[in-house]
């Protein structure tokens, strides 16, 4: 690429005219900005000290030099201390020519023997549906995954399906106290969704009875520490880990309602696993590891049976890893799915994407393997995401006031519907193939909408804003992708173009070098994403890729072209760029429709 030979050319530029040792790597090209003539620029201001010169002497004399290196550069241009190279037309023509129809252009692949990243995502607790919350950590997990694959990693792509604890028996318990014998076969509800309807029954009798007990008398930490129900919830946690037939019975009948509810979802969002843990295969492995540490003298048991790691020489404090009866936390599984993904595997890296009210646990999590003398910690990145909040902001499961992940996707489809009959988008397709477009546009839209805002940030989801069909949309991008491909269509069917052979383009206007070089930047913007984990950056590039090309496309013939050359040119750009949609939106898990 280019951009490279700039880089090894002004680094020996720089060693022969000033002996300032700069590695390639170290030098920053960025793009020109508009308002100026070129199409990448040095900035040499960090260079004029060691060379003693002003920065338009030193800017002069390393372009004179560059420009003798590289016959690509046709031209360079200097502004105060900005640099800017022109890049030849034949370097652009050659770069379509060879690239036009590359299926995979921008796409590495990983070597074969390459030590895999473990990236997990999902991770729902068996006591309710999936909701928008998940949704975020779903879509963003697969995205990561597949921006890793595309950039040349190895990826593994797990679940640890949170299927034990104080809030699995919560909705036990309640099911067992209010269901009647309810069943998804019975009642016609989803099943994880009847699940779910007991959790939040269980936190309305709950509060019932801390109230009672606060109005005689007691404060509000003993109330809700002795409410017969949580304490009944505590009692049948004890009951499990102890293996208690009847408990045993009703967790895997209930969980068995909740898998098959989430498989459901999981298919109509498009996200999958190479491999499902589950915390009830893993948390002993945990509690063998806090036995481990206690025999180190690394961890320390307190007077009531409390296992503990004591942190506050790390700047945090004191860490609860296994309670004084006995019951593990989510800690004690969280070291014990580590080891075992880590031995597994054998892992590159292991990536958690958990939200950010987590940070504190991955903290911890990584201290406590170092504590415990496993040098490879330093492996452990947690993928810190921002909560979605929507117009009447946060969403409490055990309040019942979530947006289900079914629910919305089912509004989004019909959105979707309204919104495709009243711009006439599909007019021309069978009943089927209507269905099928309407699913299309909702998951791109809601993918798109989650996946465009950068990782860290708290959003606010708008769902009518992110099926626009103009603006900063999926499908904006999928309606862009279904043009391009119905010209590729016409040129070949109706106007009999063969596209086999690559062609030079007669002579590039403004509109097609900027969509060239929009398609040029690919594989740096891949690698820089892949680097942030940020699914964003491929998202805000597909968006700007789409609207150079719709600026070509109103400005320039395309099939309306009487010159054949410069015809099959821009159809062969138009491929590239129907390649370089698919494959980013592919990398967002949004499928593209041919037609709309």
């Amino acid at each position: 690429m280019i951009q490279q030979s700039l880089q090894k050319s002004i680094s020996e530029a720089l060693q022969e005219l000033y002996g300032i040792s700069a590695s390639p790597e170290a030098i920053k090209i960025e793009s020109t900005k508009k308002e100026f003539e070129g199409d990448y620029t040095l900035v040499v201001f960090p260079y004029v000290k060691q060379a003693r010169k002003s920065p338009e002497a030193v800017a002069n004399e390393i372009g004179n030099v560059v420009k003798g290196k590289l016959a690509d550069i046709q031209n360079y241009n200097v502004i105060k201390g900005f640099l800017n190279f022109s890049v030849s037309d034949s370097y652009w023509d050659s770069f379509v020519m060879q690239n036009h129809d590359a299926d995979t252009f921008g796409i590495q692949k990983a070597a074969a023997d390459a030590a895999p990243i473990v990236v997990e995502y999902s991770s729902p607790n068996t006591n309710k549906p999936l909701h928008l919350g998940h949704i975020r950590n779903n879509l963003l997990g697969w995205s990561v995954s597949q921006l890793l694959a595309a950039s040349g990693h190895n990826v593994k792509k797990v679940n640890l399906v949170n299927d034990r604890g104080i809030h699995i028996c919560k909705s036990m318990l309640a099911w067992l106290r209010y269901g009647n014998g309810e069943t998804p076969e019975s009642t016609g509800i989803k099943c994880d969704h009847l699940v779910g309807k007991y959790y939040v029954e269980f936190d309305k009798h709950y509060k019932e009875q801390v109230a009672q007990l606060m109005a005689e008398g007691k404060d509000e930490e003993t109330a809700k520490r002795e409410a017969p129900l949580m304490v009944e919830a505590q009692a049948m946690l004890k009951r499990w880990e102890d293996g208690d037939k009847e408990v045993r019975d009703l967790w895997t009948k209930m969980n068995g309602w909740v898998y098959a509810g989430f498989d459901e979802t999981y298919k109509q969002m498009g996200v999958s696993f190479d491999k499902v843990y589950y915390e009830s295969q893993t948390y002993l492995l945990g509690k063998e590891l806090v036995q481990k540490g206690l025999d180190m003298g690394v961890l320390f048991r307190k007077e009531d049976g409390s296992v503990w790691c004591d942190l506050t020489a790390d700047g945090l404090d004191q860490k609860l890893l296994l309670r004084r009866d006995g019951t593990s936390v989510y800690m004690t599984q969280d070291l014990g799915t580590a080891l075992l993904r880590h031995n597994e595997f054998g892992a590159e890296r292991l990536v958690y994407v958990v939200g950010n009210e987590q940070d504190y646990h991955f903290k911890v999590l990584k201290l406590v393997l170092g504590k415990l003398g496993f040098d490879w910690a330093d492996k452990v990145y947690h993928l810190s995401y921002g909560m979605v909040e929507l117009p009447n902001g946060k969403m409490k499961s055990r309040e019942g006031t979530v947006v289900d992940a079914d629910d919305l996707i089912a509004e989004m489809e019909k959105t979707a519907e309204e919104m495709s009959r009243e711009h006439g988008k599909n007019d021309s397709l069978t009943p089927e193939q209507q269905k099928e477009l309407y699913h299309i546009l909702a998951l791109g839209a809601l993918k798109y909408f989650i996946l465009k805002v950068d990782p860290t940030k708290t959003m606010l989801f708008n769902p009518a804003e992110s099926i626009d069909f103009n603006g900063n949309t999926g499908p904006f991008i999928q309606y862009t992708y279904a043009r391009i491909r119905s010209i590729i269509r016409k040129a070949v069917e109706e106007q009999r173009l063969d596209l086999s052979q690559p062609v030079a383009s007669e002579a590039l206007n403004g509109k097609e070098k900027e969509v060239i070089k929009s398609l040029h930047d690919l594989p740096s913007v891949i690698a820089q994403a892949a680097e942030s984990y940020s699914p964003a950056m491929i998202a805000n590039y597909a968006y700007d890729l789409c609207k150079n090309f719709n600026s070509f496309y109103q400005d320039t013939p395309i099939l309306r072209e009487e010159n054949v050359q410069s015809k099959c040119f821009r159809v062969q750009l138009c491929q590239m760029v129907a390649n370089a949609i698919r494959n980013t939106m592919d990398i967002l898990g949004i499928q593209v429709p041919e037609r709309m």
